[in-house]
């Protein structure tokens, strides 16, 4: 039993190094995709054009393979990061292009006699949008998002290719020494235990956003 109780508090260190990086990707992937999705559904083509370079990059290459360029590759160019900034870095624009997409389809999924009936009370672009079609989109794109929220936590493993103690990292060290499957069994259920909150969370917004 203290072998399990050491073995789970090791581990723990690596899953706060995971949550961290959770975190700052949720933070800041957020509100950029949907800066983004609005600029996809804009009428400037200029900016529609770089976005959807933006997004078919991000998309169309392997997240491993942006982390390593990020760590370094860009270090070639005079661009040196610590591992943690590297990491957030790539995640952030990595899951950015993913939303993008999920916050765009949602965006255009409404019915365009909803802008009409906005325009016919006097809304202009920005109270339609505000008031009207992104809360509409919001209750559309839930699942989708919480499928990329829980496809994040178990992506943060990628991390342990930079050299981050990260949550599997930590487990597999464990391994490595005592050459027992119990750091696994225990990495697994931080990993189950940090979706299944996701889920929780993201039931509880769907819940909120069901009036619309």
């Amino acid at each position: 039993m203290e072998y399990i109780i050491n073995t789970t508090l090791y581990i723990l260190k690596g899953t706060v190094v995971s949550l961290k990086i959770y975190a700052v990707t949720a933070i800041f992937s957020v509100p950029l995709a949907i800066f983004f999705a609005l600029g996809k559904v804009s009428k400037h083509k200029t900016l529609k054009i770089v976005l959807e370079a933006y997004t078919w990059i991000f998309r169309g290459t392997p997240l491993l393979l942006q982390l390593f360029f990020a760590y370094y590759g860009l270090p070639i160019l005079g661009i040196t990061m610590t591992p943690f900034m590297a990491a957030a870095l790539t995640f952030i624009v990595n899951y950015a292009a993913y939303l993008t997409e999920i916050f765009r389809a949602g965006i255009e999924s409404i019915d365009k006699g909803q802008y009409e009936a906005a325009h016919s009370l006097g809304m202009n672009y920005v109270q339609t949008m505000r008031r009207v079609v992104i809360p509409q989109a919001i209750r559309r794109v839930l699942p989708p998002t919480c499928n990329e929220a829980i496809t994040l936590v178990k992506d943060t493993a990628l991390v342990a290719a930079i050299g981050m103690a990260d949550l599997l990292r930590s487990a597999k060290e464990v391994l490595t020494r005592d050459f027992t499957i119990i750091p696994f069994v225990i990495a697994a259920l931080f990993y189950l235990a940090m979706s299944w909150v996701i889920v929780i969370v993201f039931k509880k917004i769907e819940q909120k956003y069901t009036v619309y």
